[in-house]
């Protein structure tokens, strides 16, 4: 395999300062999700260029390469693609300034707060190098996949919706990265979980309004919801065996409109994360009885009601694939690659593989400065001074950042594709 990771490899010089371009170009014009159509229109673009076969519009703003050099195996790389609504605070001279209407209809900043842009550049780079390399360098079927609206958990969805698993060579096995606030120029894989499954939920609870004065004469929502977010802090606590990761957050507590009026209603928003299904199952079923108990206990007119935001799967990377591709990178990257710890943010790429039954490895790249991370973890304050992703602060650097990414990704293609690997 290093003969033919050596070959992809050998034109990254050549196309070095196009990604770095393209990636100030993406950073500073990110769009929300499901509204990528100035970044689909360019790897779109960009692909054809390369002479692969592109299915664009999948899912709405989804697009596919595929690209085939003989008989061989076929290798999936996802990247995604939308950014967040978020004020972009960096200062870099690429930094975004762009607004945009979200799905509500309000005005918000939209920032590249969690990567994508990086994922874009690197694996149009990556498709790049390898439609340019020679023909001997590797056989089989590449697909690369630009996912919309992952941060909405349904950009996955609406891609299998639009016929993705039948318009698609089946591939063998599906790979897709993210760049995480660990030291630039590091990979990191994990087997087994690797991201947590993540439910949102809006839950209204009903009371009964009344004049502040007269509280009597009411039920007050605001106390109940100030009790279910207490008990509803004891359930990972007190439920969850210390052994077994979980977390409970509320992130949003809604009611009233004046100090004086006793609202009908409270409205808590919440987020879980956990890793495997029985501990999901026993959190969300504690939620809606703690919520229910309180209610019933302050004498709620009626039940409350909960409503489902958003659903991730839990990202579980395949033992096997896994293994391959540790040894892969440890061999290419020497001390710069390893394990990463679990991750407690969650993502919905695992849709498409498993519609696909597909195994699949999803690694960590790091975008931090290296020496600001090291000062960091010499003091201790790593999680203070290294802005994570979806911080109004988060930067990767550039390089070696991008060189990383596609680096990883022609080392885990080639695994497959590289002549050797056959």
């Amino acid at each position: 395999m290093t003969v033919a990771i050596d070959t992809v490899l050998r034109g990254l010089d050549g196309i070095r300062t196009q990604v770095e371009d393209l990636y100030r170009d993406l950073h500073a014009h990110p769009e929300l999700g499901l509204a990528e159509t100035r970044t689909s229109a360019r790897v779109a673009e960009r692909l054809r260029a390369e002479g692969y076969e592109v299915i664009d519009g999948i899912g709405g703003t989804g697009v596919i390469g595929v690209l085939t050099r003989g008989d061989g195996p076929t290798v999936l790389l996802r990247a995604d693609m939308d950014a967040l609504p978020v004020a972009e605070a960096t200062g870099l001279p690429y930094a975004s300034t762009v607004t945009a209407t979200d799905r509500s209809g309000r005005a918000v900043p939209v920032m590249h707060a969690c990567g994508h842009d990086v994922h874009v550049a690197c694996l149009l780079g990556f498709a790049q190098l390898m439609a340019q390399a020679a023909p001997d360098a590797w056989q089989g079927t590449l697909v690369v996949l630009f996912q919309p609206s992952e941060e909405n958990g349904d950009g996955a969805d609406a891609m299998l919706a639009d016929g993705l698993v039948d318009r698609i060579p089946r591939p063998d096995v599906a790979f897709a990265q993210h760049v995480l606030p660990y030291p630039a120029g590091y990979v990191g894989v994990r087997a087994g979980a690797f991201l947590s499954a993540a439910d949102s939920l809006r839950i209204t609870l009903h009371g009964r309004g009344a004049h502040g004065s007269m509280p009597h004469a009411a039920v007050d929502p605001v106390v109940l919801a100030a009790m279910c977010v207490l008990r509803l802090q004891t359930i990972v606590s007190r439920e969850v065996p210390p052994t077994t990761p979980a977390v409970l957050t509320v992130g949003s507590v809604t009611a009233g409109a004046g100090p004086n009026v006793i609202p009908e209603t409270a409205v808590l928003e919440l987020n879980v994360r956990s890793y495997d299904d029985a501990t999901r199952r026993r959190i969300l079923e504690a939620i809606a009885r703690c919520v229910r108990a309180e209610s019933d206990a302050s004498g709620a007119p009626r039940e409350p009601s909960i409503e489902k935001l958003a659903q991730f799967p839990p990202t579980r990377n395949d033992a096997e694939v896994t293994a391959r591709l540790d040894q892969a990178f440890r061999a290419h990257f020497g001390d710069g690659a390893g394990t990463v710890d679990p991750q407690t943010a969650s993502e919905d790429f695992s849709e498409i593989p498993r519609a696909l039954g597909a195994p699949y490895c999803y690694w960590a790249i790091g975008g931090a400065d290296p020496d600001r991370y090291a000062e960091a973890e010499r003091n201790g304050t790593v999680h203070q001074d290294i802005p994570v992703n979806h911080s109004a602060h988060f930067a990767p650097l550039i390089q070696p950042t991008l060189d990383t990414g596609i680096t990883a990704l022609a080392v885990a293609a080639l695994a497959w594709l590289g002549h050797e690997a056959a």
